[in-house]
């Protein structure tokens, strides 16, 4: 199949997922073209197939805000016509749904029943935050109703999208998933020392910094369990409450127990170099940097919201706490930390869990399998 998929370039859960996508489909022989204002955070260059198509909107003193939509509708429309793409899939609601309904309306009139299918697929925020915004919900709404095939990343948002924007038709549920063969746990002994210092134990949290994921609270738990365990924290990511978090570290005396990394690419030695993984987020469609933790045998404290439960058995694979818990969630921490054995049971059986449902080589084919239905349909 020739594939066009439109992500956001940056490190959230949508473009990651997008990404990847498009690594695999092009690995497996599919001529895949990735649309996006830059080139996205996990891109790897090398895979034959794969194509990057940038989007460019050209600035003109008439307009006060860039025509992002516009621009993107207008090279989808381009690529389509020449390359004669089968299928349009928008990652994240807000504005990619609208972009590929309007460039198949575009191409059906160009190219009639050649014109390319539309996939939809829903993250989360899209729907639960910006989408769900009077400003944008009919039109989201309107958008989701008319791709040609929709898909959500856990039970929970399926449910989410039908209570919030009353969507009648069907949503196909299909998980994140992981490249199996480099996800697994892969310690770095130089790593873990740098990272580990004086301390007894490392624990870490990454994620795009936004009030949705509640940096302010794995602080919060932080400093709890530093009362039982000499730990030191690693935040991995940057965002719009970094700059509040870091006066905070500064003002708590902590700033020699906390780094910063920024945006990180060894995201799995990382991971392989933690003892604890915090996500006490406000709501989790899926929770893919949990999933991505678990893979590499960290086991995870995290907000029992959303999708989380729908990848982390509480007690087996993990803990769940309610997400105003924060004295639980320290309460759980200090347990996992303190108790190797406990720690090391509960991180293989994570990595089971992920290595057994949430493979590349299992999620995949559900993705070729849903476009041959939206091409057939």
């Amino acid at each position: 199949m020739r594939i066009g998929i439109v992500c956001y370039a940056s490190v959230g859960g949508s473009g990651v997922l997008a990404t990847e996508l498009g690594h695999a489909l092009a690995s497996i022989g599919h001529e895949v073209h990735v649309f996006s204002s830059e080139r996205p955070f996990r891109w790897r260059p090398d895979v034959p197939g794969l194509h990057f198509e940038k989007v460019e909107v050209p600035s003109y003193p008439l307009f006060h805000e860039p025509q992002y939509v516009l621009a993107l509708t207008n090279r989808l429309v381009k690529v389509a016509r020449e390359r004669k793409l089968d299928i349009l899939h928008a990652h994240y609601a807000v504005p990619h749904a609208t972009a590929t309904y309007l460039a198949h309306q575009v191409a059906v009139a160009e190219l009639g029943a050649a014109a390319p299918r539309t996939v939809t697929t829903l993250h989360g925020t899209d729907i639960t935050l910006t989408g769900s915004d009077p400003s944008f919900a009919s039109v989201v709404a309107f958008s989701i109703e008319q791709s040609h095939g929709v898909t959500a990343v856990s039970e929970s948002l399926k449910q989410d999208t039908i209570r919030t924007l009353g969507i009648k038709r069907d949503i196909r549920v299909i998980h994140n998933f992981l490249d199996c063969r480099l996800y697994r746990r892969t310690p770095d002994a130089g790593l873990r020392a740098r990272l580990v210092r004086d301390a007894d134990a490392v624990v870490m949290h990454v994620s795009n910094f936004r009030p949705v994921k509640r940096v302010d609270k794995v602080l919060e738990i932080f400093v709890r369990l530093r009362e039982c365990v000499n730990a030191r924290l690693v935040m991995v990511g940057n965002g719009p409450d970094r700059a509040e978090l870091e006066r905070s570290v500064e003002n708590q005396g902590l700033s020699e127990s906390v780094d910063f990394l920024g945006e990180r690419h060894d995201l799995i030695a990382l991971l392989s170099s933690a003892d604890l993984f915090l996500l006490p987020s406000a709501q989790e469609s899926f929770g893919m940097a949990a999933m991505e933790a678990m893979a590499c045998r960290t086991p995870v404290v995290a907000s029992r919201v959303g999708g989380i439960p729908e990848v982390i058995e509480d007690g087996v694979t993990g803990f769940l706490c309610e997400p105003d818990d924060v004295e639980g969630m320290g309460e759980r921490a200090v347990q996992l930390l303190a108790d190797t054995p406990l720690r090391e049971r509960m991180g293989a059986a994570a990595s089971i869990v992920v290595h057994t449902r949430f493979c590349e080589d299992a999620i995949v084919p559900e993705y070729e399998s849903y476009y041959n239905e939206v091409l057939g349909g």
